[in-house]
């Protein structure tokens, strides 16, 4: 590939008269020296980019040797396509990051978060850093400054940590930088602690909804009844419930984008058909009669949707106007918890326990993790098996039968198999398999 080492301080000679290269005695060309002898770097390595744009760099004297291994190299990293220009790291992460930012989702609420992570967790810390310039070490720094002096958890840092590796893998493929520190080996990276659903027990259920006044008590059935997510809720309508097929079509949530209300698609766009029992249809049907729908119009804050959509709201506050969810929640919801004095759950005791009792109760009646997932709205029956997979019922009696049919017991032994000799199976009642 073309490139080659000039020699700045030494020339061939060349005979003004023939314009030829003046040979020595040794049929080598003579050199002698030009005007820039001992001024500046001697060597200028000159070779072309990978878009065919002449480069150059400079060594000083004694360097040869060093300008033509660098020359090798840009040679190399362009046939292999390798190719990083030297001004590439210098610009700033945060400069990368708006630029990489506008690539993703452009989901306003999915926006509106990556911009609170990266504003609050990232940029104070190495927003003003060239890319080029982070390394492992400065990694290192920020996993001490996040939990020191940030103090956020670490499922927290590990969110900030996925964000912040995905902008600096974007700009290793861009060619800003060679490596991303963020998937260093010699790094212990955040893990989130996944910790257990511990569904709410049904008296404290009972208690909590006694305890929210009578406008919110729906609120309940509709959680635990339904499995809807907080802003599923607020966005129910009785316009979406099919009392023939005993069906509710959740279509939407109410999200906050900006500080507004605005309708949107449910989490992952994914609007789905759910069950309706009778017990829950009565209790709407009942607080319908006390609290009317309300006709509400909100935007839609989904790009490919309408701009504005009046829906008949069930749920709204007193002045009839839906509530904003932080302020049910501090001013309606965490009261209710106190006053109905029950006990703290380690999963958290947020409207979102209710979704957690739907689901340990449909997987206690039998129903499928494939139909669950669709229940809830989840991305995948995988997710939903992650999530809930330990509060199914269990299946060890079953297991122990289905070996004793393959290889038989000698002896009668109801503890352990489950089966007579003879094969009758006996009543097996320990607790793995109530």
């Amino acid at each position: 590939m073309a490139g080659h080492v000039q020699d700045r301080w030494w020339r061939e000679k060349v005979d003004p008269e023939s314009k030829q290269v003046v040979l020595g005695k040794n049929g080598k060309p003579e050199r002698e020296k030009t005007d820039l002898y001992g001024l500046g770097l001697r060597y200028k390595v000159r070779y072309y980019d990978d878009a065919g744009k002449e480069r150059s760099k400079s060594f000083p004297d004694k360097q040869l040797g060093k300008a033509q291994d660098f020359l090798t190299k840009m040679q190399h990293d362009v046939l292999a396509g390798e190719y990083m220009a030297p001004d590439a790291g210098k610009v700033l992460l945060k400069d990368f990051c708006e630029k990489y930012l506008k690539g993703r989702s452009q989901d306003p609420s999915s926006q509106e978060t990556w911009q609170q992570i990266v504003s609050n967790y990232i940029y104070p810390f190495m927003g003003e850093l060239p890319v080029g310039s982070i390394t492992v070490d400065t990694m290192r720094e920020y996993l001490a400054w996040m939990t020191n002096e940030k103090g956020i958890s670490v499922n927290f840092q590990s969110q900030v940590w996925d964000i912040l590796s995905s902008v600096l893998q974007a700009a290793k493929e861009e060619r800003k930088i060679r490596t991303n520190p963020c998937r260093s080996r010699s790094l212990s990276r955040p893990r989130r602690v996944e910790n257990k659903v511990v569904p709410w027990a049904e008296t404290k259920l009972s208690k909590v909804e006694l305890a929210l006044p009578a406008r919110w008590k729906i609120m309940v059935a509709l959680g635990a009844g339904l499995g809807l997510r907080q802003g599923e809720v607020f966005a129910f309508t009785m316009d979406d419930v099919d009392r023939e097929k005993m069906l509710y079509r959740c279509n939407r949530q109410i999200a906050i984008i900006n500080n507004r209300l605005t309708f949107r698609l449910p989490k992952g766009h994914k609007t789905r058909e759910i069950p309706l029992s009778e017990g829950v249809l009565e209790r709407l049907d009942d607080y319908q009669e006390n609290f009317p729908s309300v006709a509400i119009t909100l935007p839609w804050s989904e790009r490919d949707s309408k701009k504005f959509e009046t829906v008949n709201l069930l749920i709204v506050n007193a002045h009839k106007v839906p509530n904003h969810r932080q302020t049910f929640n501090d001013e309606v919801w965490r009261t209710a918890v106190r006053r109905a004095q029950v006990e703290r759950n380690p999963g958290g005791d947020g409207m979102h326990a209710l979704r957690h009792l739907y689901a340990s109760h449909l997987l206690a009646q039998g129903v499928s993790i494939r139909e669950l997932a669709e229940y809830l709205g989840h991305t995948s029956p995988a997710f939903t098996l992650r999530k809930y997979a330990h509060l199914m019922p269990s299946s060890h009696h079953r297991a122990r039968l289905a070996v004793n049919s393959m290889i038989k017991p000698r002896k009668p032994n109801p503890s352990t198999s489950g089966q007579t000799a003879t094969g009758e199976t006996v009543p097996d009642s320990r607790p793995e398999d109530v």
